[in-house]
């Protein structure tokens, strides 16, 4: 379980770190690039927490307002890519 558990840590604080790295884009495309790889991370961490709440049913609810969060998180990131995407427009 450390293994699993290890991971859905590592994928869900990456989404953050690396938003901070987003923000520090030096050119639009740069920040599109790395906002479209934080939309790939969000979905690994609902998928994971998703996991854990099977594994761990006695955490069902907190682990559900966790995976709540990675969702609102995906659907930003989706949201501002869509907006900086010249490619969606």
């Amino acid at each position: 379980m450390k293994p699993f558990v290890s991971q859905i840590v590592r994928s869900a604080t990456s989404i953050g770190a690396n938003y901070c790295k987003a923000d520090d884009a030096e050119t639009p495309r740069d920040f599109r690039h790395k906002i479209a790889l934080r939309r790939k991370e969000a979905p690994e961490t609902k998928h994971g927490r998703r996991m854990l709440a099977r594994a761990c049913p006695n955490q069902k609810e907190p682990i559900r307002a966790l995976w709540k969060e990675a969702d609102e998180l995906n659907r930003i990131f989706s949201a501002i890519f869509r907006k900086t995407n010249p490619a969606s427009a």
